[in-house]
């Protein structure tokens, strides 16, 4: 299963972004682990195949309904394996 690393920067802390992309990722089966940075952005590790990791991704560059999402930067990782996707704090 392929890894990816994202960041996501714009509007995306106080929306509702973290818990979205939680329930996002449980329906397509996505795992990994999604935080707030302390620079005002949100950071993304999540491993799936490739169909379910763009679809993934297409949703990040979105965000939820009040999010105002500016830049996704999409790196391949080190391949890891996840349980569940979980909020890290």
């Amino acid at each position: 299963m392929p890894t990816v690393h994202l960041i996501i920067k714009g509007k995306v802390q106080g929306v509702f972004y973290r818990a979205t992309a939680q329930d996002v990722a449980e329906e397509l089966n996505v795992t990994g682990w999604i935080k707030n940075t302390p620079e005002g952005n949100v950071e993304i590790i999540a491993s799936g195949s490739e169909e379910q990791l763009q679809k993934f991704i297409v949703w990040c560059r979105q965000g939820p309904p009040k999010a105002v999402v500016t830049n996704v930067s999409v790196n391949q990782v080190a391949e890891e394996k996840f349980d569940e996707f979980k909020i890290a704090r």
